[in-house]
């Protein structure tokens, strides 16, 4: 940094007003909150529409799909890369997805890679891009036919377990470990993504009357244990390795797993949920979040609570509560079941204030950061007594996603205006290029005339820009407000972590002071 630079930015920090926003506005409107959404690509649910469509008319859906939760305020996207054992993306570790081109294994036309445009996309429009992977599950159903000779079914038939009209991969298996490592070592090395996410799915859903066959592998590797600890140490040793293999490449990118919603109940277990739930993580998945957290091998968890307030036997109320008082060491955010809506025999899923009341009793529980939502085909022209409710309440101003947890630091650089050149419809702000820090986004807030910029208050956000350049200067264009013409800006730089540095504003004549809260990071690990 040079002397000026140096000099501007003491100055800077001396005229910030310190002060915390007032309680109430926090809770209704808060400045950091996950809100996610699903992206199902399974069975072409939610993205894209048909195998078969043309690439650009998967690139408009997709695009369809961002603008839609972009006017929601929502900022992070779970986008499901991986399904069966099959890649959205090309890679000699999977197949091609039938669910991307129509034909397992059959590539994108002129293989484009269509996984890294819908990245640069989803960071152009202001969203975290959470990469979805199914490890253990190989195929959706017995028909070995339709896979490609480059699947593992084929390639190592010895990985697979059949159940349940699905095969699977043995997580018992060293090899199958460390294969799936390499799958998400790839994503993470290759792609410039936020997150990998696992779902709920680690050993399968049990069904009566099939045994999962195992056995074999439990002898040879049981090591003493009884078959349902060797299964959660199966998973256990998965989770850390992906853990170490994550951060060890790229240490700003999370891991996150969204677990079924039940950990135990609490007839089978005192510490478990007051719940009747037929399965369970601990006892049926052998998916252990209570290990995961105590060794700190995730980023952040999201149980999925797919019920209603008041379900008679796994209550979305009771099993928030449950989950914010024995979670530990991550971000704890809520999947909600959105899918349900209008749609489920529990009638309380008619009532449009359902999703709503879901997020507020969210937001009561302090140590809860944010809500995804299962998925995302649910609000983009549907149900829009529910959206209107978003829009008008809970998410009527933009929020940020939280830092990662445990990488709070101070980012040094801040931005400095270099020039300002004025055109008809804009003023573009050229900055100084950040030297010291990793930035991915700016941030800009606007101040109507006679009101000072608060960086805790949501309603000044006005918009999130990616960071693109390369070297030398960032040109930011801010359209004029002719309504108001006395607007007051600033701008932030956000790093690669989610930390924001000291503002900056822009047209200082009209308004030399902000009010920058001590820390908006109050709850998080």
């Amino acid at each position: 940094m040079t002397k000026n630079k140096l000099v501007f930015a003491l100055i800077s920090f001396i005229i910030l007003s310190f002060s915390t926003a007032i309680a109430q506005e926090k809770k209704s409107y808060p400045k950091n909150e996950f809100r996610a959404v699903w992206i199902a690509t399974v069975a072409n649910i939610d993205w894209p529409k048909s195998g078969n469509d043309p690439i650009e008319k998967q690139k408009a859906d997709y695009l369809e799909i961002l603008e839609a939760y972009k006017a929601l305020n929502y900022n992070a996207v779970i986008v499901q890369i991986r399904t069966a054992g099959d890649a959205f993306y090309p890679t000699q570790l999977a197949p091609w997805s039938k669910y991307l081109t129509g034909n397992q294994g059959e590539a994108t036309d002129g293989n484009v890679d269509l996984l890294a445009w819908m990245i640069n996309e989803t960071h152009l429009k202001g969203f975290e891009f959470h990469a979805w992977m199914n490890p253990y599950r190989a195929t959706m159903d017995l028909n070995t036919a339709q896979l490609s000779r480059e699947h593992d079914y084929y390639k190592h038939p010895e990985w697979m377990i059949k159940y349940a009209g699905k095969w699977y991969y043995n997580p018992a298996l060293p090899e199958v470990q460390k294969h799936l490592v390499a799958v998400v070592d790839e994503v993470v090395e290759r792609y410039d993504i936020d997150a990998i996410h696992f779902d709920d799915y680690f050993y399968p859903y049990k069904v009566t009357g099939e045994n999962f066959n195992d056995g074999t592998s439990f002898k040879k590797y049981g090591n003493e244990m009884s078959v349902e600890d060797f299964r959660r140490n199966n998973v256990n040793d998965f989770v850390k390795a992906v853990s170490h293999t994550i951060k060890n490449a790229k240490p700003w990118v999370q891991f996150g797993i969204s677990p079924f919603g039940v950990w135990r109940n609490k007839s089978i277990d005192p510490r478990g949920s007051d719940t009747q739930s037929g399965q369970t993580n601990y006892d049926d998945l052998f998916a252990d979040p209570m290990a995961w957290m105590e060794n700190c091998w995730i980023d952040y968890l999201v149980p999925q609570l797919y019920w209603s307030m008041e379900h008679r036997t796994a209550s979305y109320s009771k099993l928030i509560k449950w989950w914010a008082e024995n979670t530990t060491n991550v971000a704890l955010y809520i999947g909600n079941g959105s899918y349900k809506i209008n749609t489920d025999s529990d009638k309380r899923w008619f009532n449009p204030t359902e999703i709503p009341n879901q997020i507020d009793l969210t937001r009561s529980y302090p140590n809860i950061n944010g809500n995804a939502f299962f998925s995302a085909k649910v609000f983009i022209n549907k149900n829009k007594a529910v959206t209107q409710l978003l829009s008008d309440n809970q998410y009527k101003y933009p929020a940020l996603p939280y830092v990662v947890p445990n990488s709070r630091k101070i980012v040094l650089d801040v931005p400095f205006v270099c020039e300002k050149m004025e055109t008809v419809n804009s003023t573009n702000y050229v900055f100084d290029f950040p030297t010291h820090s990793k930035i991915r986004y700016i941030l800009i807030y606007a101040a109507k005339k006679g009101e000072r910029i608060d960086t805790n208050n949501a309603s000044q956000i006005v918009d999130k820009i990616a960071f693109t350049e390369k070297e030398f200067y960032i040109t930011v264009p801010i359209k004029k407000n002719f309504k108001d013409p006395e607007t007051v800006y600033a701008a932030s730089f956000i790093d690669y972590y989610g930390n924001e540095s000291l503002p900056t504003i822009l047209n200082p004549m009209l308004a030399p002071q902000i009010n920058q809260p001590l820390t908006n990071e109050e709850y998080r690990p």
